[in-house]
């Protein structure tokens, strides 16, 4: 059994005119989209600005409300449940989001935006727990235990992702949707992070579902792609076979602008 099932899954937005705000039709973001995410895998899900992929990973989390279809996670529909039934899966399904400056609260330390998942998840724990867990999570990304009581307009663009990974792994999540994860950072500190991403994949088992823009970059991390055209999966393959043998045409153009070197 897969971990994650995606059937059919349909996320639209109405749109509104008029004086009385008539209903006048949808936008359709997802439309009719379906795939499966096997246990301890990395499925990328790769389309231009505007394809609908982020919208898929917000509607996975109920961040964004789904129109139709149904989400499978270990076994269970998750869409029909409320935010109280939902709310001990959050643990288990996380996000890393695109914007590492927008992603954390300015006005909070390390030690309070990784501190808070686990005092809201693990309330057990004292709060000298909490902060021993905090080191050790920021020693596994690469930051040092003297930035605990730091800002994130302290740190640079890598160094407030490496904070989001922490957080995301702080309550030991098996799901990780990762949302265009290195799009806002520095050449140069991308493959440093996807390398770190790599890395945790193989300690704690992860699975991820891994959204961006850049087919360069998937190749490197994926195991099977999605090609999202338009809020639907144009193209689906292995990783090999997207790069050796792309079937579609969208697929085709989005290969062709990839720089090489």
């Amino acid at each position: 059994m897969p971990l994650l099932e995606v059937r059919n899954l349909r996320t639209w937005f109405p749109i509104h005119t008029g004086v009385l705000r008539r209903h006048t039709g949808d936008v359709k973001a997802v439309d009719d989209v379906s795939f499966t995410v096997e246990q301890g895998s990395t499925v990328g899900l790769v389309g231009e600005s505007g394809s609908g992929k982020t919208t898929v990973g917000r509607t996975l989390l109920k961040l964004i409300p789904a129109t139709a279809g149904e989400v499978i996670f270990d076994g269970r529909s998750i869409l029909p449940l409320t935010e109280g039934e939902f709310r001990p899966l959050r643990r288990e399904i996380q996000m890393i989001f695109q914007d590492p400056y927008g992603s954390l609260n300015p006005r909070l330390t390390v030690l309070s935006i990784i501190g808070e998942a686990l005092e809201i998840h693990f309330p057990q724990l004292t709060a000298a727990d909490r902060r021993e867990r905090v080191v050790a999570l920021l020693n596994r990304v690469g930051l040092h235990p003297d930035h605990l009581h730091r800002y994130p307009h302290e740190f640079s663009g890598g160094q407030r992702q490496r904070i989001g990974i922490a957080r995301a792994l702080a309550v030991e999540p098996r799901f990780i949707v990762c949302d265009e994860p290195v799009s806002a950072l520095d050449v140069s500190v991308q493959a440093q992070i996807v390398n770190l991403l790599m890395d945790l994949q193989d300690e704690f088992g992860l699975t991820y579902l891994f959204i961006a823009h850049d087919l360069a970059v998937v190749e490197h991390v994926s195991d099977h792609v999605l090609v999202m055209h338009r809020g639907q999966i144009v193209e689906s393959a292995p990783a090999e076979r997207i790069y050796a043998d792309p079937q579609h045409e969208y697929t085709r153009r989005l290969l062709a602008a990839v720089p090489s070197l």
